[in-house]
């Protein structure tokens, strides 16, 4: 049995083309829906799991059905496996030592991003928020030594940067505790 470990997301503008997608997706390949919501700014994402032909099909029936309503897709092959806690708000950090962020305007543009600061480096994600409460944006935190969050920083920045998304990127290298509860 092949191994579930890639994903792939389609960002709509449409609400009602979103459901549409989530259908064809689930339809065409042996996926797992991990998300499927509306999102700020009147957006809807479908994201799924499984292996990577099932994914990268699903993918691309969804894009057929989604025709002009797609703002962004990925299929990412190997996904770092921190990035399911991290999307989830489940991720445990005790304390920060530097913290990174990268903010986008898409929500694929930043999981990818995310997925890139996780391999890049000896960083923990802290956070994957995708677009709710963020008109449309999404961000992706990160902690580790001042070296390994700057390249993490780094590494999801170019990534997001890529599809000409990136809205900013920070390392702080001594962050005060208050802002651990301000993360999650």
């Amino acid at each position: 049995m092949a191994a579930k470990t890639s994903i792939g997301l389609i960002e709509m503008g449409s609400i009602a083309a979103g459901f549409l997608v989530a259908d064809a997706m689930l339809k065409t390949a042996d996926v797992s829906l991990v998300l499927s919501r509306t999102i700020c700014s009147g957006k809807y994402m479908v994201l799924i799991r499984g292996d990577v032909a099932a994914v990268e099909a699903a993918v691309q029936a969804g894009s057929a059905a989604g025709n002009f309503s797609i703002i962004d897709t990925f299929v990412i092959p190997n996904v770092h496996e921190s990035i399911f806690p991290a999307i989830s708000g489940i991720t445990k950090v005790d304390e920060l030592e530097a913290l990174g962020i990268i903010e986008s305007f898409s929500v694929a543009s930043l999981i990818e991003g995310a997925d890139a600061m996780a391999k890049s480096a000896n960083v923990r994600l802290i956070e994957v928020r995708l677009a709710m409460a963020l008109g449309g944006k999404a961000f992706a935190s990160c902690t580790g030594s001042v070296a390994a969050v700057t390249a993490a920083v780094e590494a999801g920045a170019r990534m997001v940067g890529r599809k000409g998304l990136l809205v900013n990127k920070v390392v702080i290298p001594q962050p005060r505790p208050e802002l651990l509860n301000e993360m999650i």
